[in-house]
Parts: structure tokens; sequence; C-alpha cells
């Protein structure tokens, strides 16, 4: 699809069209401030990093505490999505839970993102949900934990992965794919606006990388 980090307007629009056909960007505009639940204390540690490269990547902020939200990058792992009926107050963050427990159930579904937003379109918080079993529990932390930064950084489109992995191979190391990098590294270029409805925003994100 895209060979080297030089990235057409069109691939950049297929990154960020949703199913529905519908175009829509978003980045963060306050400091990201992650808590991760359901991991041991080592790989908390991985998780942390890999969210912290990834912001520094970006060019971006982290922060201790968001002053309204307390954490507002929120990573919950379990073994059986049923799990999260039992956290006290998710449904408060999530509507509709026990609706989405059943849907990523019956899909078998090991991953899933609920964004909630700014008024003008940016992402105000990432609650993420990953399911612990089978390819993903053997999954090393690190690789498990650049995926989960890179897909939590910008509003990426339901379907942008869903054929070819955020990640490459690099040797015996797993790295973003240089072309995702570059594009996250243009999506937070303060001259772009942190929310688009339109594709005409893909030329200018195309523009910025490679």
């Amino acid at each position: 699809m895209m060979k080297g980090t030089v990235v057409t307007a069109e691939e950049v629009a297929e990154l960020f069209t949703r199913t529905d056909g519908a175009y829509v960007f978003a980045r963060w505009a306050r400091p990201i401030v992650p808590v991760i639940f359901g991991v041991d204390d080592a790989t908390l540690a991985i998780i942390k990093g890999a969210i912290e490269a990834v912001v520094a990547l970006a060019g971006h902020r982290m922060a201790a505490t968001d002053p309204e939200q307390g954490a507002n990058l929120m990573v919950f792992f379990c073994r059986a999505w049923r799990e999260l009926d039992d956290v006290p107050d998710l449904d408060r963050l999530v509507p509709g839970l026990g609706r989405l427990v059943a849907r990523l159930e019956a899909e078998g579904a090991h991953q899933y993102r609920h964004f909630r937003f700014e008024a003008g379109g940016a992402i105000r918080a990432c609650i993420a949900f990953f399911k612990i079993e089978g390819e993903a529990a053997d999954m090393p932390a690190e690789t498990l934990a650049l995926s989960l930064a890179a897909q939590a950084i910008l509003l990426w489109s339901d379907a942008a992965f869903r054929d070819r992995s955020i990640l490459a191979r690099a040797g015996k190391a797993v790295i973003l794919r240089p072309d995702i990098a570059d594009l996250i590294r243009a999506a937070y270029d303060p001259v772009l606006p942190a929310a688009a409805g339109d594709a005409s925003h893909a030329l200018r994100l195309a523009a910025r990388t490679g």
C-alpha cells in the first residue's frame, strides 16, 4: 500500500474514513494522563513507556492529572468481556456498556476503544479495552503496548488496521510502521486543526509526511 514513508492523500483519507463513508479526524488537545488496570507492575511500566514514546513522537504532552477527569486515557485488560460488567461506574464512562459487552462477545473481538470529545471535536478521553486470550495472550508486552499507544493517539477509522497492522518488524524489533509514525507527527502539526470532518484535510496531512 505505502512505499517507505511517502503517503498519498488517498492513503491518508482511507485511514480516517469510517465504514459509513464519513471522514473523521481528531487528535488530543489536552495533555494525556494514562491509567492502566488489570496488569502487573512490570507490564504497567512497559505500557506507560510506550504511551510516553508515542506522545513524544507526536510532539504532544503528558501530565500527572487531568483537572476535570483525573485520568483521560483509561486502559482495561480482561480475560473475558463480562468482567467489564463488574468494574464500578464504568457504565457511566461508556454508555450502553451492557450492549457493548454483548456485541464484543458476539463478534469475538479482542480490543475496543471508546472516545469522548471536546466541544470542538478534539479527543477529550479514550477508554480502551483489551481481552487477553489466544494470540493476544502470547503477544509480547512491548508489541501490545506500542499498538495500544499508537491507536489511542489519533481517532483512526474503524477499518484502518483491519487488513494491515499498525506495526512493522525491523530485524528482531517491532516498531511503528514508518508511514504511520510520519503521519502521527504530521497530525500534531500545530498549524493543522485538532479535528476535521472534510477529506480535503487529508491533502494537508499528506503534504507534511515523508
